[in-house]
């Protein structure tokens, strides 16, 4: 199984069910090949992946491991259901400051 740097495995990617992804499987923002493989997909005039995109400028692997998780990317891209995302935004938002996001 392949995990994206969204968190979410390739199989459930919204860009692969439409038939939309030419990575052949992605992967975390940090891994030396994600820059070549986001200009794959944007060479071949395909809808590019904003959470790769992301993460390569911010230098984190997965977006769950962002501060910014989660980010207008999530609710507008992923297949993370909008309720979910909803739940951990408050949750994040109780417990600020109260531990690292690398401890959850």
């Amino acid at each position: 199984m392949i995990i994206g740097a969204c968190g979410i495995a390739c199989e459930h990617c919204p860009l692969l069910a439409k038939g939309k992804c030419e990575m052949g499987g992605c992967v975390a923002g940090t891994d030396e090949k994600a820059p070549g493989k986001l200009e794959k997909l944007k060479a071949a005039g395909t809808r590019t992946c904003e959470a790769l995109e992301c993460a390569i400028n911010k230098k984190v692997d997965y977006c769950l491991r962002c501060k910014e998780f989660p980010c207008e990317i999530h609710y507008r891209q992923n297949p993370y259901c909008e309720v979910l995302l909803d739940y951990v935004k408050d949750f994040y938002t109780q417990y600020k400051g109260k531990f690292k996001r690398e401890e959850c």
